[in-house]
């Protein structure tokens, strides 16, 4: 059994050899349940399914100028062309 304490702002760390051993990675979700007046189940939420769209709006975060229309773009690539 490991053990964790509570802290004044109420964050609680997973112990080391837990999250190496269940690969838990910065940034992942868990779900706490009450089973009683003492006891608590906390379960790691599993990501949703990735599908094709899942890619939509990312290459956004990766601009770091203002955003372009397709129309801008077309017209600098051919103006490289001449």
């Amino acid at each position: 059994m490991k053990n964790s304490t509570l802290t004044e702002r109420g964050q609680v760390s997973v112990p080391a050899s837990l999250r190496k051993s269940m690969k838990l990675q910065p940034g992942q979700r868990f779900r706490w349940q009450r089973i009683s007046d003492r006891e608590l189940r906390v379960s790691v939420e599993t990501p949703p399914a990735q599908g094709p769209l899942s890619v939509l709006g990312y290459a956004q975060k990766l601009r770091n100028g203002p955003v372009r229309r397709t129309a801008s773009w077309m017209n600098e690539l051919r103006a490289g062309e001449k």
